[in-house]
């Protein structure tokens, strides 16, 4: 079997483990959400997430967010205040944010530019808060800034990463919790990383010093966001501010 071959073929098996009905406890809320996906993506990648949060009667408002053509700092700083403006949140009124990969990171320039907006709880999916070593590697890859835009070598670990410049998730600013993936689809950039990872980021690195709670679910990075139990964990936290630690949970740490 040729490695192409293989690759989907994991892909594959790692999207129908994803898919397995996981039992979802009931949950009522009129809350809105924001939802924010990674780079290079558009909102189609947490759109079943979206369905998944409105059954349970949240407002749910996914959004697609130029994260390959505009400046980190100004999708945080100018962009979402529009976008939330434009959807009627008011700024008193207080919202929860999901994230994957770098929404995290949105998320986190948008917390640090906007100090008093009133977030009720944030739950970042797969977040490269401590950077990520494969932008470390590809950082001067012309190919990799072609494609991947200019935000993503500041995603790396060295003295342009934003996360790293952005701090810890400062205290009274909504509960925060993280969720990572322990499983990888990409043995190259799994042994870039040398350490326990999804394909893209350590489990270490997407821990927040003042992050209220954390939990490690066994799927890669790409799939993470497609997941009943990734669902499941989302729905805890926002409804709680707690996960539901079990088998599968890792321990709560801080960086």
């Amino acid at each position: 079997m040729t490695p192409v071959r293989r690759f989907a073929g994991a892909s594959l098996v790692a999207l129908a483990l994803c898919l397995q009905a996981v039992a979802l406890p009931a949950a009522v809320s009129d809350e809105t959400v924001i939802l924010l996906h990674g780079l290079g993506l558009r909102s189609w990648a947490m759109a079943r997430l979206a369905g998944a949060l409105e059954r349970d009667g949240y407002r749910v408002i996914n959004l697609s967010y130029p994260s390959r053509s505009l400046p980190l700092e100004e999708i945080a700083d100018r962009w979402l205040p529009a976008q939330l403006q434009a959807a009627g949140v008011g700024p008193g009124r207080p919202v929860c944010f999901v994230t994957h990969s770098m929404g995290g990171i949105v998320v986190r320039q948008f917390r640090h530019d906007f100090p008093s907006a009133p977030i009720r709880r944030v739950v970042m999916i797969a977040p490269p808060n401590q950077g990520s070593e494969i932008a470390d590697r590809l950082h001067d890859n012309p190919a990799f800034r072609w494609f991947m835009g200019d935000n993503a070598p500041r995603l790396g670990t060295g003295r342009d990463s934003v996360p790293l410049a952005l701090g810890p998730w400062p205290a009274g600013s909504g509960d925060l919790g993280v969720i990572a993936g322990d499983r990888s689809l990409n043995p190259l950039f799994s042994a870039w990383i040398g350490a326990p990872n999804d394909g893209k980021v350590a489990v270490e690195r997407t821990k927040l010093a003042g992050m209220a709670d954390f939990i490690i679910v066994h799927h890669s990075h790409t799939w993470l966001q497609w997941c009943d139990d990734t669902f499941a964990q989302v729905r805890a936290f926002l409804r709680t501010g707690r996960f539901e630690h079990g088998a599968a949970a890792g321990p709560l740490a801080t960086p």
